[in-house]
Formats: C-alpha cells, sequence, structure tokens
C-alpha cells in the first residue's frame, strides 16, 4: 500500500492535537478494454493531518452472526448502503473470499456501476459461482439495481455479456425513441404483483431509481417478478423467490420508505410502524431539489452561502460572504422536510489540491450518515498535478466522492472544454472527466452543470449558436436572445451556446443536466422558462431547472411549460421563505405528481 502525506494543518497551540485521517482513493485498472476496479482492490492511502477532528467508521471484518455480509465490488457511492445498515443498528462484514459468501447469514449485493466491469470482477474472483451456489439454496440475498441485473442471463450495456443466468431473460436499455428521457432518473411507483415480503405497505408510496437498463417480465420469468414499474414499457422493479430478493430501486436511497424495505430485511420480526400517507403514487414524479452552495468565509469556516447573480457577498461596508447556515444540519433539516435530493456545490472550485479538500469529503460522510436520499457533489472534479508532480485523474477524484457519499457529481468547467474540443475535431478522446467517470460509474452518475448568460440579439441569424424569441425584450428592443456557455463560477464566458453544450454532452457521455441561469440567479422572478425549454426539448436525458425560484408557483410553471423532470432551488429554502412542503402541496394541488 503506498502512503502519500499532505500536511494540511492550520496553526495551532501547543494544547491542540492534530488528528489525523486516512481516506481511500480506488484506482481502477484497464481490463479487456473496460475499466476495473477488483474486489480486492489496490488503493493507495492518502494520509491527511487536520485540525477538526472526525471518525471514519470502518466496517465490521470478523464481524458476529448477527453482521450483514456485504458484496462491495468497488465501484460507486455504497457508502449509502453502509450507513443505511448501520442506521439500523447492524454491523457489516465485507467480503473477502467466495467462502464468506457461502458462510454469510444474510448477504447484500448493491450494484453501482457498468453490468460488464461488475460481472469481470466477480468472475475474476471467483465470486459468480459462490453467488450461483448461494442463491440456489435459497439463502438470504438481497441484490440492488446492479444486484439486480446480474440474476438475469445477460446484459446488452457493453455487451452481450453474461450474467449469473438465474433468472431468464436480458437486460436491455431503456428506448429514450419512445419518450421517455434516459437514464431513468428519479422517484417511480410499484405496482405489487404477489406477495412480496419486504415490499409489504409501500404500493402507493415513490422508491427512487436511477439506471439505464432494465429487465422485462415475461412468461418465463413471471415466478421471480413480484413488482414492476412502468417508464415506457413495464419492467421489472423487483423479484422474490423464497429468501431470495432483489430490486432494480435504490431503497437506501428511498427515504423511510427505503429504510422500512431494508428493515423487512434484515430485521423480518421486529415491528413496523405504519406511516400515514395522503394520496397514491401513480407514475414519476417531479423532483424538488434543495442546493447548498458551500464555501469557505473570510474567518476560515465552511458555510452555505448564495449568490445574487454568482455574488455570494453582502452588499455592505464589510462585504463579507453571506453565511446562511452549517451544510451538514441543513441538509439534514432539508431531508426531513422533504426534499427528493440534496445537491452540494463547492464554489471555491477546489482551488488547491481537489483531494485535500478535506471538509467537503467530512461534509459528504456526515451528511450520507442520516440523509438517505441522493446526494450530489460538484466543483472541481478535474485531472490534477500536485507540488510534488504527482498526477491524479478526474477518475481518482471522483472515486473518492463516491465513496464519501456522493451518488452524483457535477461537472461544470471542465465539461464546457470537453464539449468544445468534441465540436473541434468530432472526436470522443474518452480521456475528459465526462467520459472517464461515465464510461466507468455509467452514465447516471454524472451531471453536466451548465452556467450560461443571456445575450440578446436582433435576429436568430445573427449568431452561429441556437437561439430563441425571448419572452421579454432585451434593453434596446431585441426579440431574440442566445445563451453563452461561461466557466470559473460565470466570470468567463466562453464561444459556445447552452444548446450546443447540452448536445454535446449527453453525446459524451452525461446523465443528466443541471441547468442554471446567470441572469435569473438570486432574483425570485421565476425561472428562465425559454431557457429550460430549449434545453429540455434539445435532449433524452433529465434536466433540472436551477436559478431564479421565489414561490411555489414558479415550480408548477416550469414543470407545466418545459419538458424539465426537476426543479432546484437554494435561497428561498436557506431563508426560509418557501418551505419544501409548501412547494409539494402546491404542485399536488395543480395536477403535478410529487414525492409525499
Amino acid at each position: 500500500m503506498d502512503h502519500i502525506k499532505f500536511d494540511q494543518s492550520t496553526p495551532a497551540s501547543s494544547q491542540q492535537k492534530m488528528e489525523s485521517a486516512t481516506l481511500n482513493c480506488s484506482q481502477f485498472t484497464a481490463f479487456s478494454g473496460l475499466q476495473r476496479c477488483p474486489l480486492k482492490s489496490h488503493r493507495t492511502s492518502i494520509s491527511f493531518k487536520s485540525s477538526t477532528s472526525f471518525t471514519v467508521r470502518a466496517s465490521v471484518i470478523g464481524a458476529t452472526d448477527s453482521a450483514v455480509t456485504l458484496l462491495d465490488y468497488g465501484a460507486g457511492n455504497v457508502q449509502s448502503i453502509r450507513n443505511a445498515i448501520r442506521y439500523l443498528g447492524l454491523d457489516i462484514k465485507d467480503v473477502q473470499t467466495p467462502e464468506d459468501i457461502l458462510n454469510a447469514k444474510r448477504l447484500i449485493v448493491p450494484g453501482v456501476g457498468a453490468f460488464a466491469a461488475m460481472m469481470d470482477v466477480l468472475n475474476h474472483n471467483g465470486m459468480a459461482d459462490a453467488l450461483r451456489v448461494y442463491i440456489e439454496k435459497d439463502r438470504p440475498f438481497l441484490g440492488i439495481c446492479l444486484g439486480l441485473q446480474l440474476l438475469f442471463e445477460s446484459s446488452e450495456e457493453n455487451g452481450p455479456v453474461k450474467g449469473l443466468g438465474m433468472i431468464p431473460g436480458v437486460v436491455g436499455r431503456f428506448d429514450s425513441s419512445s419518450g421517455c428521457r434516459v437514464p431513468h432518473i428519479g422517484w417511480n411507483a410499484l405496482q405489487i404483483k404477489k406477495d412480496s415480503g419486504i415490499l409489504d405497505e409501500i404500493a402507493n408510496r415513490h422508491v427512487y431509481f436511477v439506471h439505464s437498463y432494465r429487465a422485462v417480465p415475461s412468461k418465463e420469468n413471471e415466478e421471480w417478478v413480484s413488482s414492476t414499474c412502468n417508464y415506457g414499457i413495464d419492467f421489472i422493479s423487483s423479484i422474490r423467490r423464497g429468501n431470495v430478493h432483489a430490486v432494480q430501486f435504490h431503497p437506501e436511497k428511498s427515504g423511510d420508505v427505503g429504510l422500512s424495505i431494508l428493515r423487512k430485511f434484515l430485521l423480518p420480526n421486529s415491528p413496523i410502524t405504519k406511516k400515514s400517507f395522503e394520496g397514491k403514487a401513480t407514475k414519476l414524479a417531479k423532483r424538488v431539489i434543495a442546493c447548498l452552495d458551500v464555501r469557505t468565509n473570510d474567518k476560515g469556516d465552511l458555510v452555505v452561502t448564495k449568490g445574487d447573480q454568482y455574488d455570494v457577498r453582502e452588499q455592505t461596508k464589510d462585504n463579507e460572504v453571506r453565511n446562511l447556515g452549517k451544510p451538514v444540519e441543513l441538509a439534514g433539516q432539508y431531508y426531513i422536510d422533504g426534499a427528493d435530493e440534496v445537491s452540494f456545490l463547492n464554489i471555491t472550485g477546489f482551488r488547491d489540491f481537489p483531494l485535500g479538500d478535506l471538509p467537503m469529503l467530512q461534509i459528504l460522510r456526515y451528511t450520507s450518515e442520516n440523509v438517505f436520499v441522493p446526494l450530489t457533489v460538484g466543483g472541481g472534479i478535474r485531472d490534477f498535478t500536485d507540488a510534488n508532480g504527482r498526477y491524479y485523474s478526474s477518475l481518482e477524484v471522483a472515486s473518492e466522492y463516491f465513496r464519501s457519499g456522493a451518488d452524483k457529481i457535477s461537472i461544470g468547467s471542465d465539461a464546457v472544454y470537453a464539449a468544445e474540443e468534441y465540436l473541434k475535431t468530432g472526436v470522443k478522446t474518452g480521456k475528459s472527466s465526462l467520459e472517464q467517470i461515465s464510461r466507468v460509474y455509467g452514465n447516471q452518475a454524472v451531471v453536466v452543470s451548465i452556467d450560461p448568460r443571456r445575450q440578446y440579439i436582433t435576429s436568430p441569424y445573427e449568431v452561429g449558436f441556437k437561439s430563441v424569441k425571448s419572452r421579454s425584450l432585451g434593453p434596446n428592443g431585441e426579440e431574440y436572445a442566445w445563451y453563452q456557455c461561461t466557466v470559473n463560477g460565470g466570470r468567463e464566458g466562453r464561444p459556445i451556446g447552452a444548446y450546443e453544450l447540452a448536445k454535446a454532452v449527453e453525446e459524451l457521455g452525461a446523465g443528466e443536466i443541471l441547468l442554471n441561469c446567470i441572469d435569473c440567479d438570486g432574483q425570485g422572478k421565476g425561472f428562465d422558462i425559454d431557457l429550460i425549454k430549449l434545453i429540455s426539448d434539445a435532449v433524452s436525458i433529465p434536466v433540472i431547472a436551477s436559478s431564479g425560484a421565489g414561490k411555489p408557483e414558479h415550480f408548477s410553471e416550469v414543470f407545466s411549460e418545459t419538458n424539465a423532470s426537476a426543479a432546484l432551488a437554494a435561497g428561498i429554502f436557506h431563508r426560509k421563505e418557501v418551505p419544501i412542503q409548501s412547494v409539494k402541496d402546491h404542485l399536488l394541488k395543480e395536477g403535478i405528481e410529487v414525492r409525499m
């Protein structure tokens, strides 16, 4: 194991002790043309010194029979399922050998990433055969997402690739030509088909999905299917046969509903408290996302702030950074309040070594211990060379954030540069952070954040970028506008439009677009409907509307007039001007389905 030490200490008195923390950066090696993250992966241990004390809770190796055995093949955010298990009061034993699978009392196989990479690891380490034996003996098993898909005969993802072959059927990709956005991201409803055991009493609740591939029900596999979900077509959302369960959705990201599912599997004899629920989940819900812009203030404290057209300083004599609260506390409150996702944006942009930003890693770890909805983190996800000349790929940087609790990575400026190069050459190099991360973790794990500024023009032919007829006239009576993309926190304009950027990053592997608008940021006058409609009509991946929300009606407006899949707000939630529940109550009243 290689040890690389970075001194991140701050001046301290002799009375203060410097605490050290050890972080792991997953290393990926090429295998058969794919990025591979082996079960017993080689890891680089990076030791930091920090004046802030925190604890990384390790898995319990060699725990008692009450422990849950977890097969972590090394990709994606498995920290969340670990946290959920611990939240329910149980210990974890990690699989190290095939014998650990065969000896497990209860086995969970989470899956985040690509089917081919996972099967390669399982076959290489002898785990595939052990899983087949374990399942054939009807031992307590729970597969999650990719952990469900691997049970089928094969997958078309980077394939065909053979699966474990336990269930008849082929895992195929959703067809975006039918009008569905791919990946399937968000809270959807289940149709229970038979006694599902762990899914009892949740038929009228939404659960969280994030995937591009699915298995479909058939006569050959109907004995396995316990529930389906509709997204363009009916696909298999869960299976059950005896003690063997698997779900396509993520219970560890499905709030209290998901925790109740895990509890039923792990603690089948424990009493379940029913939660009253008004309404009924019938389809994919529109998402309401809380965003936390995080940065250090002038005192060096990490705070949640909010800008006014990207200016985060108060317009006072002291010109201090706006301080709207502590990140972990606010995220926890938004989870309680009903936020469907929480997004962290580090607006300092990792000016120094990205993996040395220990406070942001702490925020993710602490937040994910008690917040069981998806977490996105953005800011500075890029290739980096430190002061000693050591090169770190964007994949290594992203990996540490996934392992710390992030479900999705948001890429901003780096995606703009990659798109510009792609549009210039027409060649996908595979070297950009966007391409690297989506190839290993799947495009559902990559969000591209677009920060455009409106540029008014008198004619749609005035520039070589896609323009719209604007709802409001420009300062000189201009009727049209195009949206110039920016980088570096909106400080630098680039020769590319938002429309052109969105189309390019979709081709490069983005799974979702976070669409901001500098002109509307902090204004509270509503989302830029022209911009959001332009982009959401142009791409087949989900689009998150951002910037400008000031009241609940702005959310219903953007969902009614555009194809946005989600809407995000920051300041109105931080300042408690508009509660999240008020937004959802309003949307329900307007006939727009949301998770309650």
